[in-house]
């Protein structure tokens, strides 16, 4: 496991969070272009689940897992709000000027594979990145 957190779902956790991840994957000899955008994917799916999942409940726990399989990255964010409805989880369209709703345009921008889920008896909710480590180091 490169790296594993938990942390509530509080806004102010993102700095540190973010901070982690670039550490675990300098640990990889990951170029800086992609641990930038692997960071902004993963804070992008962190401030989803504040804002989506649990509401802006502070009081919620996020778990962060990053590790290596085989050559890939495999990044999972777990919450444990309520089951959200998996179809529904789509990027706005371009299109639309205004601010926000990108997150999920960001996520499946950067990462090879993507995968949102519901925790077994509505216990949370989860989404499965993954990209291969060999294009992490040509940037």
């Amino acid at each position: 496991m490169l790296l594993e957190l938990r942390f509530a779902a509080d806004p102010d956790k993102l700095c540190d969070m973010r901070r982690c991840v670039r550490a675990a994957m300098a640990g990889l000899g990951c170029g800086t272009q992609w641990v930038a955008e692997v960071v902004l994917a993963v804070n992008e799916a962190c401030a989803n689940v504040m804002q989506h999942a649990y509401l802006g409940d502070a009081s919620g726990e996020i778990v962060l897992q990053m590790k290596q399989v085989g050559g890939d990255l495999e990044v999972r964010v777990t919450d444990f709000a309520p089951p959200v409805v998996v179809p529904n989880i789509r990027p706005r369209r371009l299109a639309e000027l205004r601010p926000g709703g990108l997150g999920t345009h960001f996520i499946r921008t950067v990462m090879e594979r993507c995968e949102y889920g519901n925790l077994p008896e509505g216990a949370g909710n989860f989404l499965q990145m993954s990209k291969p480590i060999s294009t992490l180091r040509e940037w």
